[in-house]
């Protein structure tokens, strides 16, 4: 006897209110006696740790004396194909004899919006009695909508999704047959914000060095030359950095970066700056727990590497120059509007033991001088902005008019100092770390930039979400859908969680 899945793949990986369908397919060589065959959606996150505990709650991998395992099922669906419904009304019989053949039963499911590991884990727990070396449920639920599905953390952490068939057999002795078909899932992304002109912003400044005159060595054809001090030297720039983004800060995957990035020459210094260096970097930050123990994992995705640039900045934006003398430049954007975001970056999610973000870090180096003659000075300015990662899987219009008919809770007035007069369509702070910069004293920022939101301006409401109501009567969503990819898992062809064999550690 053997038991195959099917799936129907129309499209590379599945997402919210897709119809997942296949057929099981079991094939035997004699008669056998089966009591149901069973199909099941699952999906599941699972985290392991091992380590110390300290009193703080954090992970300390040095002292390994314990490993917590931690198992959500955020999807449990199960349809049974065989007996039918007519057949088992018919019938009072608990077990059925099969021809030999091949036997075909198609299903279908509905991929929810969000997880449901609060009513899935209550059977989690009976079966864990059972098998003691699977993971515990934890006790702390997140009720959101579905995370994507996640590897590349081999052993510490990994959400996965897969159909599950299951041939049930009546005889205790006799090992019931099972096959699992994984599939990638990437959710669909929150509603957006309505476009507006402000944009988030990470700032830094930079006061480049006067210029040291070196006296050259005679040679045997020259003297030794020095500076003439009737020529007046060039004051050295001072600079700000600011890195753009539109408010709030939202990427998409395989997208380009809608980034912009200006340099403003904060004195009249009749000098040229030079960009030598680009990095752009997107971090991201995997928040893993298992039960006690909790750890943080960074990852980096490198978008754009350029070195030995030599690219002089001209083209003041707008006027030649402001009322102070200052000029602003921007940075061409042709140099990352070719480089997407990669495709393994997952979108910016939350679950019950697992949570991803992101930041955007921006390197540049820059030096000074003339054409014919640039300062070996070279500064590196960094510049690291919060960023949301959405999947750009858009949610259908219908999906929308519904969540806009719906009540809005009243949220408190915004304080009148929010910003300062003139800067309604400004942007808004991001974060710049610095080496001056420490977390028990931040920097002070000068009266231009901006005033930090009070208290009473962060609205009580949670942003808009989806409800599982909603997709009972929405189609699946039929537009663009952006290519994702993660590393296949080692467990892909196994499941977790309901193996009720005698024998569960036999061969097949």
């Amino acid at each position: 006897m053997s038991v195959r899945i099917e799936l129907d793949r129309p499209h590379a990986h599945f997402t919210n209110l897709d119809i997942i369908s296949g057929r099981c397919i079991l094939s035997i060589l004699s008669p056998e006696t089966i009591s149901a065959i069973t199909v099941k959606l699952e999906g599941e996150s699972r985290t392991r740790l091992a380590g110390h505990a300290n009193p703080r709650g954090t992970y300390d991998g040095f002292e390994r004396d314990q490993t917590q395992l931690e198992l959500h099922k955020l999807l449990y669906k199960i349809l049974i194909v065989f007996p039918t419904r007519n057949l088992a009304g018919a019938s009072s019989k608990s077990q059925y004899t099969l021809p030999p053949g091949q036997h075909v039963y198609p299903f279908q499911f509905k991929l929810p919006f969000n997880n449901d590991c609060v009513n899935n884990n209550s059977i989690l727990n009976g079966l864990n009695a059972l098998r003691m070396d699977m993971a515990v449920d934890g006790n702390s639920h997140v009720k959101k909508t579905l995370p994507p599905s996640l590897n590349g953390l081999p052993g510490e952490a990994e959400i996965r999704y897969y159909v599950k068939a299951t041939v049930q057999r009546p005889a205790f002795y006799k090992e019931n047959f099972r096959s699992v078909a994984a599939f990638m899932f990437l959710p669909i992304e929150p509603p957006r914000p309505p476009p507006n002109k402000r944009e988030s912003y990470a700032r830094r400044s930079h006061q480049f060095s006067p210029s040291i005159d070196v006296p050259t060595k005679p040679g045997l054809f020259r003297k030794a030359s020095v500076a003439d001090p009737g020529i007046p030297k060039v004051p050295p720039p001072d600079i700000s950095i600011d890195g753009r983004l539109p408010d709030p800060a939202i990427v998409t995957c395989n997208e380009p970066l809608p980034l912009r990035i200006l340099i403003t020459k904060k004195n009249q210094s009749p000098a040229t700056i030079f960009l030598q260096m680009l990095n752009i970097e997107l971090i991201g930050y995997t928040s893993i727990r298992a039960h006690e123990l909790r750890r943080q994992e960074t990852t980096s995705w490198m978008v754009l590497s350029l070195s030995n640039m030599r690219m002089p900045l001209g083209n003041p934006m707008g006027n030649e120059g402001s009322r102070d003398g200052s000029r602003v430049f921007e940075v061409d954007s042709k140099l990352w509007k070719q480089h997407p975001i990669h495709n393994t970056v997952s979108p910016s999610f939350e679950t019950c033991n697992l949570s991803r973000q992101y930041a955007l870090d921006v390197k540049l180096g820059l030096s000074w001088g003339s054409p014919g003659n640039i300062n070996p000075e070279l500064t590196v300015q960094p510049i690291r902005m919060p960023v949301q990662v959405f999947s750009g899987i858009a949610p259908p219009p219908a999906l929308l008019a519904q969540m806009a008919s719906r009540p809005i809770a009243t949220q408190p007035a915004p304080s009148p100092n929010l910003r300062p007069p003139g800067r309604v369509n400004g942007p808004s702070p991001g974060y710049s770390p610095g080496p001056s910069s420490s977390p028990s004293r931040p920097p002070v920022q000068a009266p231009s930039d901006h005033i930090e939101p009070s208290p009473s301006d962060i609205p009580d409401e949670a942003p808009p979400s989806y409800e599982d109501a909603m997709a009972d009567d929405l189609a699946p969503i039929d537009g663009p859908r952006r290519d994702y990819y993660q590393q296949p898992s080692q467990t892909d062809g196994k499941a977790s969680g309901d193996d009720d064999r005698l024998f569960p550690e036999s061969g097949r």
